[in-house]
């Protein structure tokens, strides 16, 4: 075990403890954290802030800042602290004081919608280093589209520490690998290399060669063997990486954790609990610290505080930049201040097809395409991809080029097949806060692969686009294992995701217009197409399917109809032809197309009880999945037409029919509910 040696009293040194005092007291005050991180760190995180970044602590939003991540989230005192110490209105010494508090800015892992500094929400492990590429590849893109011979507009780095549950974690494998061969060289990773997760030593699962991992990636890697004091050979390192320009660099920081407290640093016990009353006293008497709970001596203050009045003149200087830029680049100016604002083009909405019964149906997937590529040549923020699936998702922007090393202007992003690092990439883009729309796309069900990142994109407010394709067991010949039973169900749980099932192209149209106006209001939207085709349907449109539900047709009042069938996606077809027959008999039927629950939810009551009224109570939803959460809209009274075991393998519309997905069950399970 290393033993701590009493620190002098430089400033760097009392900068250093600064930041590990700050953690102790906060966790020590909250009973709950995890110290071993922070004071472990404080000398590379020290090092980053002081001598490298570029940040305007009073703009945290100036957009040529670099961007820091603490993948290693749960060592989240070590931002606050860091953040406090160099001026960040967003947390005060009372914030620290409230950290792990209700209501607080210092949340237990760091939050980009609680804390304003914070660039990206970080907890799970690897998502952070999985975001981090994405926010290179964003600066990549708009370096590549923006910047001049006589004009640098977009120039900044992206740091990220690391720590060793963020490269167990599969992620990180995914996006480091995506992240080399791309060639992202403004992509710096410090790797918290202390050989210590919750279970103990590191030694117990963990013993592969990372920096060999990392080599083959293809990027750049440096090691660092004593993090704790050696705050040059830390700066050496940084400052090599930022001279690999064609390349990421990992940097191993070798270190202790919770370095300074005598019994406990270098083992598991300093992971996730505080250190005890004894141990601080043994710390602060170690490490020579004779200031009181949450004070910094005023040199140490004094010193990180300068950051104040680099960052103004950090952004002062762009601001020139941007000024002359604009003078001689007018038309791409506008462009990039577009972007910057989040406004989308006067009358983008127009260029989003309509059809008419009479127009050849086709697959929702295929409509999608149609969508997309009338969007990319106007909403030119749009960029994104597929895991591998381009050409069966239907996601390529025709004439945009493909997204590589040598050509970042382009749009079309091969993730390969990394769902997971997808997801988290896309969300890394979106949070650069540069106006770009991301979308990523796979098979509905392999959103399994990357639920996380999904789910941090509703929690983070991220305005990502999920375009989802084989939407069902309608998907045929794959089997279950490609067929999704519960997944949309699953996805409609998540709180803030807006869910799509279009049924034609009017409503992939309208599901379109819902995601590209939710990418600017900061939230995600996920699209589920069909492989099959289906038809355009009379009383469908574009503005109806905005609203979530709508009547797609119904020539009977409230109070006399015998019962409402509500359909989604593929399905919303068989409850027409169900109504026809039904009608044919002398029944009044109502057929409610609800592509999404959501934005239904979010229409007022009055427009709800237009669509479902209250009068109307025998109901049948029909979908080709779990029935679960449609009770909802069915009540005590109605059912459901569903699938509640996996599918099978055959053709599309066989497996439909077999699992009762026809017009002649629709009519008789109406019948059943109208008794």
């Amino acid at each position: 075990m290393v033993v701590a040696t009493p620190s002098t009293n430089s400033v760097e040194n009392l900068c250093i403890n600064s930041i590990r005092f700050l953690a102790i007291d906060a966790i020590e005050k909250a009973s709950s954290g995890h110290p071993g991180l922070p004071m472990g760190a404080a000398p590379m995180s020290f090092v980053l802030w002081d001598k490298f970044m570029r940040y305007n602590p009073k703009n945290p939003q100036w957009f040529n800042r670099d961007r820091f991540v603490l993948s290693a989230g749960h060592g989240s005192m070590l931002q606050y602290a860091l953040m406090h110490l160099v001026g960040y209105d967003s947390v005060s010494i009372e914030d620290i004081k409230q950290f792990r508090q209700w209501g607080s800015n210092t949340p237990g892992h760091p939050e980009n919608f609680v804390t304003p500094g914070v660039e990206v929400t970080t907890g799970p492990l690897g998502q952070g280093i999985a975001n981090a590429v994405g926010l290179a590849l964003a600066e990549a893109h708009l370096a590549a589209k923006f910047n001049k011979p006589d004009a640098t507009l977009v120039d900044h780095y992206t740091y990220t520490i690391m720590g060793d549950g963020c490269n167990m974690e599969g992620i990180s494998g995914e996006a480091c690998s995506f992240a080399g061969h791309q060639g992202l060289g403004k992509l710096i990773a410090l790797y918290d290399d202390n050989h210590i997760s919750i279970d103990g030593s590191t030694d117990v699962a963990f013993t592969e060669d990372v920096s060999k991992r990392f080599e083959a990636y293809g990027w750049h890697v440096l090691h660092v063997e004593d993090g704790n004091t050696d705050l040059e050979g830390i700066a050496k390192a940084i400052e090599e990486a930022k001279s690999v320009t064609d390349k990421p660099t990992m940097i191993k920081v070798t270190t202790t954790i919770g370095y300074g407290a005598p019994n406990k640093q270098g083992t598991a016990g300093i992971h996730g609990a505080k250190l005890g009353t004894d141990e601080v006293k043994l710390t602060r008497e170690g490490l020579g610290w004779t200031v009181g709970e949450f004070e910094v001596p005023d040199e140490a203050l004094n010193h990180m505080r300068k950051a104040v009045e680099r960052g103004a003149n950090y952004e002062q200087e762009w601001n020139q930049v941007l000024s002359s830029y604009k003078s001689s680049y007018p038309q791409e100016a506008a462009e990039f201040e577009r972007f910057l604002s989040g406004q989308l083009p006067d009358g983008w909405e127009k260029v989003l097809p309509t059809f008419t019964p009479e127009d050849k149906g086709l697959a929702t997937r295929k409509y999608s395409e149609g969508c997309l590529n009338k969007l990319a040549p106007v909403v030119t923020e749009l960029i994104g991809g597929s895991a591998d699936l381009t050409h069966s998702n239907l996601t390529e922007l025709k004439g945009f080029g493909d997204f590589q090393k040598d050509a970042y202007e382009n749009r079309n992003v091969h993730f390969g097949v990394r769902e997971h690092a997808m997801g988290a990439i896309c969300n890394g883009m979106a949070l650069h806060n540069s106006g770009l729309i991301p979308y990523g796309a796979t098979f509905l069900i392999f959103t399994d692969y990357m639920r996380a990142a999904i789910r941090l994109s509703a929690l983070s407010e991220v305005g990502a686009i999920w375009v989802m394709t084989h939407d069902s067991i309608g998907q045929g010949e794959d089997g279950p294992t490609h067929q999704p039973i519960e997944t949309v169900a699953s996805l409609r749980a998540i709180p803030d995701l807006t869910v799509y099932r279009p049924a034609d192209g009017n409503e992939v149209s309208g599901a379109y217009k819902v995601a590209i106006e939710h990418a600017k209001q900061n939230k995600p939207t996920l699209m589920a197409f069909s492989r099959q085709g289906v038809p355009n349907l009379a009383g469908s449109s574009m503005e109806k399917a905005t609203k979530g539900a709508y009547v797609l047709s119904c020539g009977f009042a409230p109070e006399e109809l015998d019962i409402i069938l509500i359909g989604t996606g593929s399905e919303l077809q068989l409850c027409v032809g169900a109504a026809e027959k039904l009608i044919a008999e002398g029944k009044k039927v109502r057929v409610v197309s609800m592509p999404s629950w959501e934005m239904f939810e979010a229409q007022d009551a009055a427009y709800q009880d237009s669509v479902l009224p209250k009068v109307a109570t025998k109901r049948l939803s029909v979908e080709a999945g779990t029935s679960f959460g449609w009770q909802k809209y069915t009540g005590f009274e109605g059912g459901s037409v569903s699938i509640e075991r996996f599918g099978a393998s055959a053709p599309g519309g066989i497996v439909m029919e077999k699992f009762g997905f026809t017009v002649d069950n629709v009519v008789a399970k109406a019948k059943e509910i109208i008794g």
